[in-house]
């Protein structure tokens, strides 16, 4: 029987830090579904569609790259899990506010799907520090991308913040 799990998360923009436990997961589980979520309600820097061609390009250079999906979704978690049979999420936490908020969403999930479990995955100490508004802030002000995102998602970035 096939390990599958979802890789839940904006991805706006994908990190090093996200690259670093997509690494790890693969380790894990025979597929990671990587699902982009998409909340028009809210302002993104990147769409769906550039977020989910920004992972695809930083990690078709490994050779577990084939065991990742990548989709986008709006809606629900636990019915995403469902549709696509998949009983494990998987969540990345740097630190204690990420796991606080983590647990509460782990939690509600199970009372929502009790079939579905969380993992929770740590990336490596060097990026815990890395978060998505950071690197934005970081790219606003033109700064060095280089240790806190791939270098494609680095380049999109300074194109989108040169306008």
């Amino acid at each position: 029987m096939e390990r599958v799990a979802l890789y839940p998360g904006s991805f706006d923009p994908w990190t090093n830090g996200h690259l670093d436990i997509l690494s790890r997961a693969v380790k894990m589980f025979d597929k990671i579904i990587v699902t982009v979520a998409v909340n028009n309600k809210k302002s993104a820097v990147f769409n769906g569609e550039e977020r989910i061609k920004l992972i695809k390009e930083s990690i078709k250079k490994y050779d577990w790259a084939g065991q990742v999906e990548i989709i986008q979704f709006t809606g629900l978690l636990v019915d995403l899990a469902r549709e696509k049979k998949v009983n494990v999420l998987l969540r990345g936490v740097r630190q204690i506010s990420d796991f606080e908020y983590e647990f509460r969403m782990a939690l509600a999930n199970r009372r929502l799907a009790p079939e579905v479990d969380t993992v929770f995955l740590m990336p490596d100490e060097q990026l815990t520090f890395i978060s998505a508004t950071i690197v934005k802030e970081i790219a606003a002000w033109g700064g060095d991308l280089s240790s806190f995102v791939p270098d494609n998602v680095g380049k999109a970035l300074r194109k989108k913040y040169e306008t």
